[in-house]
């Protein structure tokens, strides 16, 4: 079968390659790819693969062979899931806990451009708590992960302010329900019960100065790729007692496919809107990588296979 393989070299990301067709698990299904969406995190990884590295983690197809253990569909289905590798192929197997059912109203393109970013968003918002009647600080809300906290938590009540540097983005932003769009988290107006930052640098010391009095903040990525240089003596001059911490979305590992059932249902009933911004052949995938490294995408990019 057919498969994007990396390269190690900037210029042109992947390759399209021979490999030999997974042979699944007991408990994976063997999912024919209709369509996978990219991450900016994975363009990253791609710049020193390790050997044998298979990238893919968003897909959306249709289930040809059943998993042996008789869990997941049972059938012929259609699907999106989230494997760990290799799902930029013709070909992957998925974990049936990791796969959820596809309805015909939604299309391959708005399933694969659900799993990453939405998982993240459903899990992050989960790690905050209750968020209803509360101030939400957003760094990096122009991914695709900020484009569904800001629907998920306005929509469950949240004053959310989010940040970003596009003015285009900030006005779809406003559209799913943020109260209140700045360009730096400096020029946010505090204090907020919850800090969500995902963008590294001088953003977090300046979110954190920005946190209530016994307020939350998740860190959740470094988009900026600067290391962040905090003073916690910060913490005396309004945010006392508050609380910083790490978050991961495979943390707990496990229920991916009730997640991702999850953000199917939302999405085919109209209250979560994937954001698009470019679907292409998957011929064009090292194409479409690069200009989602340089920010040149704006929304989900997703690769489609003929």
């Amino acid at each position: 079968m057919k498969a994007f393989i990396p390269t190690g070299d900037p210029a042109e990301p992947v390759v399209l390659a021979d490999v030999a067709e997974p042979t699944p698990r007991a408990n994976e299904a063997l999912v024919r790819v209709e369509a996978f969406s990219v991450n900016r995190g994975e363009t990253f990884k791609l710049e020193a693969p390790l050997p044998g590295d298979r990238p893919g983690k968003d897909v959306a197809g249709l289930v040809v062979q059943p998993a042996a253990d008789g869990s997941g569909p049972t059938g012929i289905a259609r699907v999106v899931g989230h494997p760990m590798a290799g799902g930029w192929a013709e070909f992957v197997a998925v974990p049936t806990d990791a796969l959820a059912v596809l309805p015909d109203t939604l299309s391959a393109v708005q399933g694969a451009a659900l799993p990453l970013a939405g998982i993240t968003a459903l899990r992050l918002l989960r790690a905050a708590g209750p968020v209803a009647g509360r101030r939400v600080l957003l760094t990096g809300a122009s991914g695709g992960v900020g484009h569904y906290v800001t629907e998920l938590a306005a929509a469950a009540g949240a004053e959310v302010t989010a940040v970003t540097r596009d003015a285009e983005r900030g006005a779809g932003l406003l559209g799913l329900g943020a109260a209140e769009v700045v360009h730096d988290a400096a020029d946010a107006h505090g204090p907020y019960d919850i800090v969500l930052e995902s963008t590294g640098g001088r953003a977090l010391p300046a979110a954190l100065a920005r946190l209530a009095r016994g307020g939350t903040l998740i860190w959740f990525g470094q988009a900026s790729r600067t290391p962040v240089t905090l003073d916690f003596f910060d913490f005396f001059s309004g945010p006392e007692s508050a609380v910083i911490r790490h978050f991961h979305y495979l943390d707990p590992r496990g229920g991916l496919g009730d997640d991702l059932a999850t953000l199917v249902r939302l999405t085919a009933t109209g209250r979560l809107h994937p954001e698009i911004g470019r679907v292409a052949d998957w011929a064009g995938t090292a194409a479409v990588l690069t200009d989602l490294r340089d920010r040149r995408i704006r929304g989900k990019a997703v690769l489609t296979l003929s």
